[in-house]
């Protein structure tokens, strides 16, 4: 489904054309998105970048699109692979490592909070490495990220993969703009629910075994 059809199909189940219900649009399919990419931690977002860590800079800025993170490793120059950190709060890594002078090869990072760039507060979050880095490290950061939004894109993963939770999150959102009856807000978000439980079953079920090592998916029969 694209984002065309996907319009179109929210202004035919709503029966609504009115100009700033069509407008508004995008901000339904949007907030649907969001509280999907939320939910569910789809394999097909999740995202690879690298980088490389700061002489004596403690901190980490996150990339534009994070969402949360599945894993960080920095290569060790001594053996030449890399090696995973270890995620703990921030108070864990402030107690261990109080001097930031103190340095060496990093073990630990948590997540941290928004990115500081020359005294102003950034809408960007950041991570914080214990100990501080004593060098230049090369990093890789695995992570699930927030992807272009179909409203932008015109296609996406869902779109192309799984539409019915992203058309009922819509119409969800629709109809509370809209105001419409309880009832029918209330059943579009069961319909909701359904297609996204549906999803779950794919993105951290199926997606993430196979047949050898779990087993075919069967039921139990009755005698």
């Amino acid at each position: 489904m694209t984002y065309t059809e996907l319009t179109a199909a929210i202004i035919n189940y709503t029966q609504n054309s009115e100009s700033t219900f069509v407008a508004n649009i995008p901000v339904f399919v949007k907030q649907a998105e969001d509280r999907i990419y939320n939910s569910v931690q789809i394999p097909a977002l999740r995202k690879n970048v690298t980088g490389t860590t700061t002489n004596n800079n403690r901190y980490l800025s996150c990339p534009n699109d994070f969402l949360s993170v599945f894993s960080i490793s920095a290569l060790d120059q001594t053996t030449g692979y890399f090696e995973f950190l270890l995620n703990k709060d921030v108070n864990f890594i402030r107690a261990a490592y109080p001097n930031p002078s103190e340095t060496g090869f990093p073990k630990y990072y948590a997540l941290y909070g928004p990115t500081v760039v020359d005294g102003t507060i950034t809408t960007e979050l950041s991570f914080i490495i214990g100990p501080t880095p004593s060098g230049g490290y090369s990093l890789e950061l695995n992570y699930y990220y927030y992807p272009e939004s179909i409203t932008t894109a015109q296609t996406s993963w869902l779109g192309d993969n799984y539409d019915p939770v992203l058309l009922y999150g819509s119409l969800r959102e629709a109809y509370l703009f809209m105001k419409g009856e309880q009832d029918i807000i209330t059943y579009y978000e069961k319909m909701y629910q359904d297609a996204l439980g549906q999803l779950n079953r794919l993105g951290t079920g199926l997606e993430r075994g196979d047949a050898y090592r779990d087993g075919q998916a069967k039921i139990k029969v009755n005698p």
